[in-house]
């Protein structure tokens, strides 16, 4: 009951609508926390994707070279670069080329 605190009507003070609550929003939890890294993922690809296009580049070969070259930058830190620091992010790229 303690943590079906807050629901809404039958949801928060009866038990066994309570607990079938309680239930689901675990399952929810435990299924997004792990949607939550696709999605990040997904979003980094994006940034990289249109930083590298800006230069010229695709994300694939982009993505290729970084690897070919050695460059062990993950994919997070490479789209916060093409996101915030559009100069360090080309100076990869003309690295790379």
């Amino acid at each position: 009951m303690k943590q079906a605190k807050g629901y809404f009507g039958r949801r928060k003070n009866v038990w066994t609508v309570a607990k079938n609550a309680v239930e689901k929003a675990m399952l929810y939890a435990y299924r997004d926390r792990r949607n939550k890294k696709r999605t990040f993922r997904s979003l980094w690809i994006t940034r990289i994707n249109a930083g590298a296009r800006m230069h010229g580049m695709s994300y694939s070969q982009f993505m290729g070279k970084v690897k070919a070259n050695g460059i062990e930058l993950n994919r997070k830190v490479l789209a916060d670069l093409a996101m915030n620091h559009p100069d360090a992010f080309k100076a990869i790229v003309e690295k790379v080329k």
